[in-house]
């Protein structure tokens, strides 16, 4: 400083050190940065203002598409929208409250729906989505009693649609069909995976989907068209397609045992759907027997989608090489399961073929079986067999039995009826014949494992046999009595010094127009049997 002072006495300039510019690139360059700066933050505001308008934009028209083909109340409990290459759409809590339905309950209940559209087509109206990706979708149809009586649309309102989706995607889904009956348990089918075509206003869409069959257990896998959608009455929407059930497992209902596969196709509408189908159980078996046999069915069905209840229109059913005539239907019991009622014609069978199924070891007799029976299975948590109740008639021709003991006994009955003791005496010529045929015919009913003949009939040449009684399924167990008219008289039916000293007591016998006429009564098992016909011995 004071030599600064010096040199202003002095009058002298002091040098100083000059100032350095910056460089005009560095100053531009800030100036660059900071236009670019204030550029930035003006079009992140005008995106964010833009944005914010989109999703306003989207919502709305989403909103209004679904009121349009729906004819429904809206409700959106989430929506934001993405700019990522596009916009990616999001949405959450979507239901939906048809005008037409009063219900407190919304006729669709959607999870999560998401979708992609361009910058482009936010601009058109209508605007075009390819994909609809949808999670967690719920249909819940009320009974037709409950909709309100109001007039029926003329359609759909393709003016207010201002989206339209190529197609739909939805991971897990629940289609719930409430019923009418108090206090009956709504049907629920889980809907592993859908995928949705051709979906627009008036018009039907096209679906593949899998579903969860509760019993037996296995995933149906359906392909077909659905629509128009009726949204006054929805359980009247058509449908029409084709479904396979495979490597469902019967073990589900207690006492029945196999692996079913089923194909088909079925049309109408969800409250009225026929169904024409075909079944093969290779394995097919029940508790009381041991031994799995090949079923093979087809069916005509008339399913009422609202409650479940179905008639059968026949099922045809071929048991190894016995066919079986079933017409009936199955009817949903609130809380309690279903009430299956048949009415069962055996035209031409075999009696081995449903013995087989029935009874453990082999069967006990061979021949021709017709029958008419009614089956009923009512509702409860016990098994099928525990459950079912059977009753009928049947009539059995030219029945032999397996058991060569047993046919040998029948063979002899029958020859001393006739009179020919000495060929019955001969076990030799008994054995060596091919074996008497028998007719067997009565009305039997089936209750608790335990069949009652009250009427059974036994007929073989030269001899008429009347019996009543029963036979336990559980316990093999013969309880049997009756009285057996013969045509040859009782000194008739033995031989030697016998026939001689029995020819006083003839008249004591011979009854009611028959040579002879005894009490009969059969006891034992089915594979060892004990017959009391004393005169025999």
């Amino acid at each position: 400083m004071q030599e600064r002072r010096k040199c202003v006495a002095e009058g002298t300039v002091l040098e100083t050190t000059p100032k350095r510019r910056k460089p005009f690139w560095v100053v531009s360059g800030l100036w660059a940065g900071g236009i670019g700066l204030v550029l930035i933050v003006a079009v992140g505001m005008v995106l964010t203002i833009y944005l914010h308008r989109a999703e306003s934009i989207l919502r709305k028209r989403v909103i209004a598409t679904l009121q349009a083909n729906y004819d429904s109340r809206v409700q959106l409990a989430g929506f934001s929208v993405s700019a990522m290459h596009g916009f990616q759409v999001t949405g959450t809590g979507l239901e939906l409250f048809p005008h037409a339905l009063n219900s407190p309950k919304p006729l669709i209940r959607v999870k999560k729906f998401s979708f992609h559209t361009s910058w482009f087509d936010l601009l058109r109206t209508p605007m075009h989505i390819n994909t609809v990706s949808v999670s967690g979708l719920e249909m819940r149809l009320p009974p037709k009693e409950q909709r309100s009586n109001i007039p029926s649309l003329k359609g759909n309102r393709p003016g207010k649609i201002q989206i339209f989706v190529d197609q739909i995607d939805v991971d897990h889904a629940a289609l719930i069909l409430e019923s009418k009956k108090p206090g009956a348990v709504p049907l629920d089918f889980e809907i592993i995976n859908l995928h949705i075509t051709s979906v627009g206003a008036g018009k039907p869409m096209h679906f593949h989907a899998i579903l969860v069959n509760p019993k037996p257990v296995g995933y149906i896998d359906s392909t077909a068209s659905f629509g128009p959608y009726n949204t006054q009455s929805p359980a009247d929407t058509p449908l029409n397609g084709t479904y396979s059930f495979k490597n469902a497992k019967l073990a589900t209902f207690s006492g029945v045992g196999g692996t079913l596969s089923s194909t088909g196709r079925y049309s109408g509408t969800l409250s009225h759907i026929v169904v024409d189908g075909e079944t093969d159980t290779p394995d097919f078996s029940i508790s009381t027997g041991d031994k799995p046999l090949p079923l093979h069915t087809t069916f005509h069905a008339i399913v009422d989608g609202a409650n479940g209840d179905t008639l059968l229109q026949p099922v045809n059913a071929t048991l190894v090489h016995t066919n079986i005539i079933a017409r009936g239907k199955v009817i949903d019991v609130p809380h309690n399961g279903h009430l299956i009622t048949l009415d069962i014609t055996v035209g031409n069978g075999r009696i081995q073929d449903m013995l087989a199924l029935a009874v453990k070891g082999s069967p006990i007799m061979r021949g021709g079986i017709q029958l008419h029976a009614k089956l009923d299975i009512p509702p409860g948590k016990q098994s099928v067999i525990d459950k079912l109740r059977l009753k009928g008639a049947f009539q059995i021709e030219d029945a032999r039995f397996t058991n060569p003991k047993i046919q040998q006994k029948i063979d002899q009955v029958s020859l001393r009826s006739q009179g020919k003791a000495e060929e019955a005496k001969n076990d030799t010529a008994a054995t060596k014949t091919p074996g008497i045929g028998s007719q067997i015919k009565g009305n039997f009913s089936l209750v608790n494992e335990k069949v009652t003949l009250p009427n059974l009939r036994f007929i073989v040449p030269g001899a008429n046999v009347a019996m009543h009684g029963s036979y336990n399924l559980g316990n093999d167990q013969l309880d049997f009595s009756g009285t057996a008219r013969l045509k040859a008289k009782v000194s008739d039916m033995v031989t030697g010094w016998k026939s001689v000293l029995l020819i006083p007591v003839n008249p004591f016998f011979s009854k009611n127009g028959a040579g002879t006429e005894l009490p009969i009564r059969i006891t034992g098992t089915r594979s060892n049997p004990k017959f009391q016909l004393s005169v025999f011995h």
